[in-house]
């Protein structure tokens, strides 16, 4: 099957970019050939194993998120996808109405459908699932750094109970004992469970054969909702019935030029580490203040004007990356909502001025970041290609010789700056 004549199998709907990105990652290793678009298009769909359609509905009203998912699943529709899913971040994050069960039920009654499952697990990021509680390594979610997340907290490693808080329908357990058996267990384990009248059902997932797993066992159903890691068996189910022939180059994007740079908006621990291995290098950085933005200053402007000579010895990184206790105090002062605003907009900003100072390799950390970013540059189509770290591929911007890294706050090695720049230089 050639790359114009591919016929849609799967119809993805991330609720932010970098998780977009993520769950294409899975699938290109695989040797699926996968496009992500922003937002929802007019066009036609794109010839392409896989669709991944971006949007920025993580956080945004409960009843704005369903409208903008079912728009989406309508054009994947009429691309003519064969399977749906769901994907949402591997810590579950959302807001307190929602959105991952509003979103999830309102898709199963648009497909017409009485059953899927939850499964946020990515174990090769140290996301696990047991006996429906989800662990961030060594922690219970409720634990981990996610509790001070600054949109999104975190408070409860019970995803049973943060599902059914958010969902009309009856939340389920599909316990490990089951995954372990293998796919027939778990299918019967689901049969068990629609019997029960469970609409939604969280899975426990350990490893990656468990994703696999569960990917055999979702064979048939027309929605799945989970982070990226299901999608890590996707493919083999998808060849098995003849639908794809894995392509050996789907990960392949042309090398580019020009300079390159790093922005930051994410106030994670992961990212936090990261921005301080940079410092620690002694590279060049400067960082943007929320509270100095809320006053008025042009603190973009001023950040190009401190990039532009130093770009041709090499990459710069602007950040507002802060820890948990200096949010605290910009949130109490300006409010979570603006403070974020105010950030993703400068950053925005300095991202279009980069690009025409000639970066065109540029890395960006955070989901609301990115979405902003992406927005910014006025990309509508990214072409997935290789993993820099699990869940964090380089994109190219369709048509155009600019390359990106959409990365979660939360992934990511410590070096993770340095060593995405260093795969394309």
């Amino acid at each position: 099957m050639t790359a114009d004549n591919r016929r849609l199998v799967l119809g993805v709907i991330a609720d932010d970019f970098t998780g977009a990105t993520d769950v294409a990652s899975m699938l290109v290793r695989a040797g699926m050939r996968t496009v992500q678009v922003i937002g929802v298009p007019e066009g036609p769909v794109p010839a392409a194993d896989a669709v991944v359609v971006a949007l920025k509905s993580r956080t945004t009203p409960a009843v704005e998120a369903v409208g903008e998912s079912l728009a989406a699943l309508r054009w994947l529709q009429a691309g003519g996808a064969r399977q749906f899913y769901f994907k949402y971040c591997s810590t579950f994050d959302s807001t307190a109405q929602g959105n991952i069960g509003p979103v999830a039920e309102a898709l199963l009654d648009a497909l017409g459908s009485d059953f899927a499952i939850a499964c946020p697990a990515f174990p090769e990021n140290g996301r696990t699932v047991f006996r429906g509680h989800l662990f961030v390594g060594d922690e219970l979610l409720s634990d981990s750094g996610m509790r001070h997340h600054p949109l999104t907290p975190m408070a409860d490693a019970s995803l049973v109970r943060v599902l059914q808080a958010q969902s009309r329908g009856r939340v389920g357990l599909v316990r490990y004992d089951d995954v372990a058996r293998g796919e027939a267990a778990t299918r019967e384990r689901f049969s068990q469970l629609r019997a029960q009248g469970v609409r939604l059902a969280v899975a426990d997932a350990i490893g990656n054969e468990d994703l696999r797993t569960l990917a055999a066992a979702c064979d048939g159903l027309p929605l799945i909702t989970a982070g990226s890691g299901v999608a890590l068996g996707l493919p083999a189910v998808y060849q098995a019935r003849g639908w794809i022939q894995p392509d050996a180059a789907a990960a392949d994007l042309p090398a580019v030029g020009g300079h390159a740079a790093v922005l930051s908006g994410s106030c994670s621990t992961a990212t936090n580490a990261q921005v301080k291995h940079w410092l620690d290098a002694g590279r060049p950085a400067l960082q943007i203040d929320a509270l100095a933005l809320a006053e008025g200053r042009p603190l973009a402007a001023r950040a190009l004007e401190w990039a532009a000579p130093r770009l041709a010895e090499g990459p710069v990184l602007v950040y507002a990356t802060e820890a948990a206790d200096r949010v605290r105090e910009v949130q109490s002062t300006l409010g979570a909502g603006r403070a974020g605003q105010l950030v993703e907009e400068c950053l925005a900003q300095v991202a279009r001025g980069l690009v025409e100072l000639g970066v065109r390799r540029m890395v960006v950390a955070g989901g609301e970041t990115s979405g902003a970013v992406v927005q910014a540059l006025g990309a509508r189509q990214l072409r997935i290609g290789g993993t820099i770290d699990p869940g964090v591929p380089w994109t190219q911007v369709e048509g155009r010789p600019l390359l990106l890294a959409l990365k979660s706050g939360n992934f990511g090695t410590v070096d993770f700056f340095g060593k995405a720049l260093a795969r394309v230089a």
